[in-house]
């Protein structure tokens, strides 16, 4: 699997995303990680082993504590291609946006409210509030 796959598939399940939200505040030991979740110490232990293998977090033992930390670059190449589809739809809802804020030509010489694009008619109703 591509690292980005990894990524991906480490962060489709639940727990390990609440893992990972924890670890964007900081530093902290795998008993504090575990804590919140009802299971058990091996399958939080399983848990971090697919997170690190992604290249999302990073352990290392400090005294009795094994110390997890989040990874930054591991989320940038899942941030690169998700921001090339967010630019996409941006620059499609903007294009949108202005077709919709066009005025239809009238029928028969007079402008009807009935035949007015939706965004003009929202904008007219905000201006008379």
């Amino acid at each position: 699997m591509d690292r980005l796959g990894a990524t991906f598939a480490a962060l489709a399940d639940p727990t390990r995303r609440a893992i990972v939200a924890r670890l964007a505040k900081g530093q902290t030991h795998v008993g504090e990680l575990g804590r919140p979740f009802r299971v058990s110490g091996p399958a939080i232990s399983r848990h971090l082993r697919v997170l690190e293998q992604a290249g999302l977090i990073e352990r290392e033992v400090d005294a009795q504590r094994r110390v997890c930390r989040l990874r930054g670059e591991g989320l940038q190449a899942a941030h690169h291609w998700i921001e090339q589809y967010r630019k996409f739809w941006d620059e499609s809802l903007d294009r949108l946006v202005e077709l919709l804020e066009q005025p239809m030509p009238p029928i028969g010489g007079r402008k009807s409210a009935a035949r007015e694009r939706p965004a003009a008619l929202a904008k007219r109703t905000r201006t008379r509030r």
